[in-house]
């Protein structure tokens, strides 16, 4: 098929202005337990795209015989975590009882509202040979109404997310519409969220479906407005501008949209909220162990002493 037959393509136009990438962010590396992600939001700048506040790109990492990730159970409020896989496995253990193990091209979305821990760990069976992890977790903040909603969590295998192929492009929606499709991820507010692998040479469009939106480079390189740009970026786009990608190589990438946060957010470690008090009350509760525990865990990572909120 051509992405042209898709309904939302019908508005694409080549833009006339170079300047359609309002700004290029280049992650920070950082440190979570000894497994290093790299960090795109929040940024300087740049703390959300819609209701996207975090965003990190987990590997490709190849860990050694008998090792895995560990994240010990820690706490969360006030947002949404979606963990999408390209590559391995990652165990879900959380306070609500849930056990669930998470494979490519699969979501599990967890949902904070007043608050929930969680631990993510390598499966046992993968330690042996050393596990491989590549992929995304992203936090959405929930409206100020359900900040303190009832904490869930919900797995999608990937058969159930809606696929498009055609002229050397597939891409996966995760969350929202796209191409004539919609997704079944239940959002609390609008929000567009998808995986779009490119064959060298493949062009789709990316039309102004909300008013903040991003690509992310995942690998490979792409053309926008005339300007090649590299892997490992968060490319924001100007509002209201469609714009085509070109692949120059075989590439990956994350289309991400949605309506501007109608109150700014406060992040704090694990924690986010339209309020700096509930942020604190949060602080006090996991130092004071009033977080449910994890299933089948006996650790948990403390408190760390940071400035703020």
């Amino acid at each position: 098929m051509s992405w042209m037959d898709c309904p939302q393509a019908e508005a694409h136009r080549e833009p006339d202005e170079p300047d359609v990438i309002e700004r290029a962010i280049v992650p920070r590396s950082r440190d979570i337990g000894g497994f290093e992600v790299r960090r795109a939001l929040p940024a300087s700048g740049a703390r959300s795209v819609g209701a996207f506040v975090f965003f990190d790109q987990m590997g490709p990492s190849s860990m050694a015989a008998g090792q895995g990730l560990d994240v010990r159970p820690h706490p969360h409020i006030g947002l949404a975590t979606i963990t999408y896989l390209f590559d391995g496995q990652i165990l879900h253990r959380d306070s609500l009882g849930t056990i669930q193990a998470i494979e490519p091209g699969a979501v599990n979305w967890m949902t904070a509202g007043r608050g929930i821990a969680h631990s993510e760990r390598s499966p046992d069976a993968l330690r042996p040979s050393g596990p491989s992890l590549f992929g995304i977790q992203a936090w959405v903040a929930l409206p100020k109404e359900l900040e303190d909603s009832d904490p869930a969590f919900v797995h999608h295998d990937a058969g159930s997310l809606p696929q498009v192929n055609g002229d050397g492009a597939e891409v996966k929606l995760i969350t929202g519409e796209l191409f004539g499709k919609r997704s079944l991820v239940a959002t609390a507010t609008p929000l567009l969220y998808a995986d779009a692998k490119l064959f060298a040479g493949a062009v789709i469009p990316f039309d102004a479906v909300h008013e903040e939106r991003a690509i992310y480079l995942v690998e490979g390189a792409v053309e926008i407005g005339g300007r090649l740009h590299d892997a490992e970026q968060l490319l924001l786009l100007r509002p209201g501008d469609s714009v085509a990608i070109h692949a120059t190589r075989d590439s990956r990438l994350m289309l991400i949209g949605g309506e501007p946060l109608s109150e700014p957010r406060y992040l704090w470690w694990n924690f986010v909220s339209s309020s700096k008090d509930r942020i604190r009350q949060a602080q006090a509760d996991w130092r004071a162990g009033r977080f449910a525990p994890v299933v089948e865990e006996t650790e948990s990572i403390p408190l760390p002493d940071l400035p703020g909120p």
